[in-house]
């Protein structure tokens, strides 16, 4: 008997229906001829608690820390057991193996750690399925590759599974207990991933705080040209007071000018002209696509993987959504022309769309060189039924279909004009651009373009018709939306100082992973470290507290987007894990002797932040534990929520 395992009943259910035969369910499988469908609900495993290695490591003490666990333990999920149990009956009776985890690092471990559980020691092949129609099922089917091939992306997996383990479970403990004798009641997790995103988001709000405004002022003018009238604004020399950025820091200077305008005349000095060629964007990867998203229609990260999920295995409209690439197969390019037509027929804004595609163009999405584990985000083909979609998944869909539909269209054509005008001695400029050919730009405009400037010739008249000096301030930066967090989240290297790992850091995929994004924004704001206020998110009293209680190096993404360039080589060099993770643990050793109970108490003391929503306390029956809270030695009452990652 043949088993395959997948990652989740939906995929189990679309390997099924791929599969010849008729379809039967029986106790946590599906039956086709002689092959069993099972399946996972996502892990089934977790790593073992600290007193699984010791009933004494049930208790928090500081002088437990650190717990290094010798020979690593994995536990069933509370309510995964009846699953587990499936599966360890299938594979008594089972002759071969498939898994068909997603095809990506935690894919392969969830559906792997499972087979080394139960014991299983036959062959093992391995089902990549990227796409949930039947056709794309039936093709990978016929295409199983050896299991053996992906050891190196399991190990890599795994090694993540348990270097997050360690840090978490060392660091919140740690920080848990000195916050209890600081006078904090509860627990404060710390995560590799997770307190660095909540440092990007206090560390913009410190700046917000701490922002002063500074005046500055421009001078327009209104000028009347050969065939028509534009607006150019003075640059000042430099003997002027200007800031760093070149703009006027005192009225006075402006106001003079403007007084000598009325009737004044100069001419055009200077005049470029640049012909400029755009092509489309590229189709999305999950995290692009939730920056589009948010922008456009203030749907929050999760909101947008939700949509994805739905949109992938409920109506099997795309492709796997938790994608990190922005290039499409080559292969794929023939079948895009068909899939196109079946995915814009059911909407009338994409059936428009798609009246405008040349399917004889190719563009650079097409690349396999540029395609890993997974494919940029597409439409499967399936018709759409519009009325069985949310507002979200419809508004969704639509931009996944919109951004390949565009590769298909030419590119964006324009002129871009830059014009310097010589009026009394002073430097005014315009710029503008005009529009050759839109190309692929209507489908993608929210907003109508600024209207091009006038036909310019250099050397021509120029006279003064209105002038103005307008009174501005220097404004703080924007706090963090979904948006711009997901964005700081795959472009880290722009908050990181150090110029060596900045360099590294430009080639590494950022702060966590398409996955997981959108869950750690949503972990943040369940556990009270982040509030949102309208689309802003801002840090809470207890998350700014936590990250100044912290020391520097556990709140900045220097070290977990290092972890991922280090587990990428696990994955993809098979270089070996024990490196990464000894070295974790001298970091860890370092990181424990900074917890200090009097830079918490400041911290508690002033840290600046919103309040936090009440939760709901939840019930329970556990007795609260009787020792002392000023020794730091009590187990807190909060232990049970989760560790992050």
């Amino acid at each position: 008997m043949r088993l395959i395992i997948a990652e989740k009943p939906s995929l189990a259910r679309a390997i099924a229906d791929a599969l010849p035969g008729a379809a039967k369910r029986e106790d946590g499988a599906i039956v086709v001829g002689d092959t069993r469908v099972t399946w996972c609900l996502g892990h089934l495993l977790e790593q073992a608690p600290p007193d699984a290695y010791d009933p004494a490591f049930k208790q928090w003490r500081l002088d437990h820390l650190p717990i290094l666990p010798r020979q690593w333990r994995l536990t069933p999920r509370p309510k995964a057991r009846g699953q587990l149990a499936a599966i360890r009956r299938l594979l008594k009776q089972a002759t071969t193996v498939v898994h068909a985890g997603d095809p990506d690092r935690e894919g392969q471990l969830l559906v792997q750690e499972v087979i080394h559980y139960l014991g299983w020691k036959g062959p093992v092949s391995r089902l990549l399925i990227s796409d949930l129609n039947r056709p794309a099922v039936v093709k990978a089917l016929a295409h199983l590759d050896d299991n053996a091939r992906y050891q190196s992306l399991y190990r890599a997996a795994e090694t993540r599974s348990r270097a997050d383990w360690l840090y978490g479970i060392n660091l919140s403990r740690a920080w848990t207990l000195i916050g209890r004798q600081a006078g904090h009641d509860g627990v404060l997790s710390v995560g590799r991933v997770q307190t660095p995103v909540l440092g990007l988001v206090v560390r913009r709000d410190a700046e917000i705080a701490a922002f002063q405004p500074r005046p500055f002022h421009v001078l327009w003018v209104n000028l009347a040209v050969e065939h028509g009238q534009l607006r150019a604004w003075w640059h000042p020399a430099e003997h002027h007071p200007l800031d760093d950025q070149g703009r006027l820091l005192e009225r006075p200077p402006a106001a003079a000018l403007a007084a000598r305008l009325p009737g004044a005349s100069g001419q055009l000095a200077r005049l470029e002209s640049q012909h400029k060629r755009q092509a489309a964007p590229l189709p999305y990867s999950l995290s692009a696509l939730q920056v589009d998203a948010s922008r456009r229609y203030k749907l929050s990260a999760k909101a947008v993987l939700d949509a994805c999920q739905s949109l992938y295995e409920r109506h099997k409209l795309i492709t796997y959504p938790r994608s990190d690439c922005r290039y499409l197969p080559e292969g794929h390019l023939t079948l895009a022309q068909k899939a196109l037509h079946g995915a814009c027929r059911g909407d009338e804004t994409l059936d428009r769309w798609l009246g405008g595609a040349d399917f004889s163009r190719r563009s650079k999405a097409w690349n396999d060189k540029r395609v890993g584990a997974h494919h940029a985000l597409a439409p499967t083909g399936t018709r759409p039924d519009m009325s069985r979609l949310s507002n979200s998944e419809a508004n969704v869909f639509r931009l996944i279909v919109r951004n390949v539909l565009a590769q298909f269209y030419p590119p964006l054509e324009f002129r871009e004009i830059k014009a310097r005008f010589e009026i009394l001695g002073e430097d005014f400029r315009a710029q503008g651009r005009e529009i050759l050919d839109p190309g692929w730009k209507p489908l993608f405009a929210t907003r109508d373009e600024a209207p091009p400037l006038p036909s310019l010739r250099e050397g021509e008249s120029a006279s003064v018709i209105d002038q103005g000096v307008e009174d501005r301030e220097t404004r703080p930066p924007e706090p963090f939306n979904d948006a711009s967090l997901i964005k700081a989240m795959m472009n880290i290297a722009r908050y990181v100082e150090d110029a060596e790992v900045k360099r590294t850091l430009r080639e590494s995929d950022g702060l966590g992973t398409e996955a997981t994004r959108a869950g750690i924004i949503e972990t943040l704001l369940e556990r009270g470290y982040l509030v949102r206020q309208q689309s802003a998110l801002r840090a809470t009293r207890t998350g700014a507290a936590l990250i100044q209680a912290l020391p520097e190096a556990a709140s900045r993404p220097e070290r977990t987007a290092l972890w991922e360039q280090r587990l990428t080589a696990i994955a993809e060099q098979d270089a070996a894990p024990s490196p990464f993770l000894d070295g974790l643990i001298d970091d860890l050793r370092g990181l424990l002797d900074a917890a200090d109970t009097q830079r918490m108490r400041q911290a508690l003391t002033t840290a600046q932040g919103l309040d936090a929503p009440a939760r709901k306390a939840r019930p329970t029956s556990r007795k609260r534990s009787s020792g002392p809270r000023q020794t730091g030695n009590a187990k807190p009452r909060t232990r049970r929520r989760k560790v992050p990652s």
